[in-house]
């Protein structure tokens, strides 16, 4: 997946309009360059082609957010409430997203790049094409979630919880991998020979098999 690194090199970047606050409870914002702002939640709806830089989305509620061809770069995301929102082709570049619940969502055509996920519940969340770069995952919650085609190029998981979820077409490799628990999940992904090692155990327990 290609990923845009810089604001001025996206196909609609001469369009945005600086954001206006406080947002319109559940508008539409459509063409917004939201810099330097704090965001609370008060405003949520429907994003189209908007940018996100240098800015904060604290505690509040987005739930049922509809979010398309957005771009958000150095932007921390804390303590928000993301649950059943959509993402549709989004890149999040060196940014933070921690404390946040995104139970229910769906993320499809997604890039994070040089980003840190600290105790994201994404429980029941549908994740297709999906790419986390060089990136660290802490303490993800993806019980039950469907994962399809995502891959982890560079990135560090930690305490991973996998409890019956689905992995579809999913490339673990080049990876750190910690799984916490829900080894069973990984039939059916791809992982390198030196991950294979570091999950025997853990398979081996999951499986039944005594080595002595």
């Amino acid at each position: 997946m290609a990923v845009t690194e810089h604001l001025a090199d996206l196909p609609w970047a001469q369009h945005l309009t600086p954001a206006e606050l406080p947002l319109e409870p559940d508008g539409d914002h459509d063409g917004v360059h939201f810099d330097r702002v704090e965001l609370d939640g008060s405003g949520g709806g429907r994003f189209i082609e908007c940018a996100f830089t240098n800015s904060t989305l604290a505690a509040g509620r987005y739930r049922r957010s509809r979010l398309s061809d957005v771009w958000l770069a150095d932007v921390r995301v804390v303590g928000a409430d993301l649950a059943e929102t959509a993402w549709v082709d989004a890149t999040f570049l060196r940014s933070v997203v921690a404390g946040v619940q995104a139970f229910g969502s769906t993320w499809r055509r997604i890039a994070f790049q040089g980003c840190k996920l600290d105790s994201v519940n994404l429980r029941e969340a549908h994740l297709t094409d999906v790419v986390f770069q060089d990136c660290l995952l802490r303490d993800p919650d993806l019980a039950g979630a469907k994962l399809t085609r995502v891959t982890f190029p560079g990135t560090r998981i930690t305490g991973a919880v996998l409890d019956k979820a689905t992995l579809t077409g999913c490339d673990l490799r080049g990876a750190e991998l910690g799984i916490a628990s829900g080894h069973a999940a990984l039939k059916g992904t791809t992982i390198d020979t030196g991950q294979l090692f570091d999950l025997a155990p853990h398979l081996a327990q999951h499986l039944g098999i005594t080595v002595t």
